[in-house]
């Protein structure tokens, strides 16, 4: 059975009238973040400074966590007790996720259910992102 439109131009109008509107959204990529106006472009900006922040943790993690074995190598001969750098490293990068996420997600209530809500959450996520990278880069950097 075959079916037919009504209407065989309405689906042609819908088409057009939607497929208008998405082609003319702007993209994550397209929006000036120096001059965000709108909800959804300061939403998108604050999503990219997380990811762009989400990149450097994860280098300065990588670089830690290196700097940790080379740690527990250089000690592996005193002892057992003596190494354990890199299980610290791992149980407090554990920890911290969580701590982000859920402080994230308080933060998110301030608008609970509003347009802004992922645009604070995304801002407390590139924050304590950021800051957290600081304290990798710090941390064993004597090795």
């Amino acid at each position: 059975m075959v079916m037919r439109l009504a209407y065989p131009g309405a689906a042609l109008a819908l088409l057009l009238v939607f497929g208008a509107g998405a082609a003319s959204a702007a993209g994550p990529d397209d929006v000036d973040c120096s001059n965000a106006m709108t909800q959804s472009d300061m939403t998108a900006c604050s999503q990219q400074d997380y990811e762009t922040a989400d990149v450097a943790l994860n280098a300065a993690y990588r670089k830690t966590m290196a700097r940790a074995q080379a740690m527990d190598k250089d000690l592996a001969d005193l002892g057992d007790a003596m190494v354990g750098a890199v299980e610290a490293l791992k149980t407090a990068q554990r920890a911290w996720i969580a701590y982000r996420d859920g402080q994230c997600a308080l933060a998110g209530f301030e608008a609970r259910g509003g347009s802004m809500e992922p645009m604070l959450v995304a801002g407390c996520l590139a924050d304590l992102t950021t800051k957290r990278t600081d304290e990798l880069n710090t941390a064993l950097a004597d090795r």
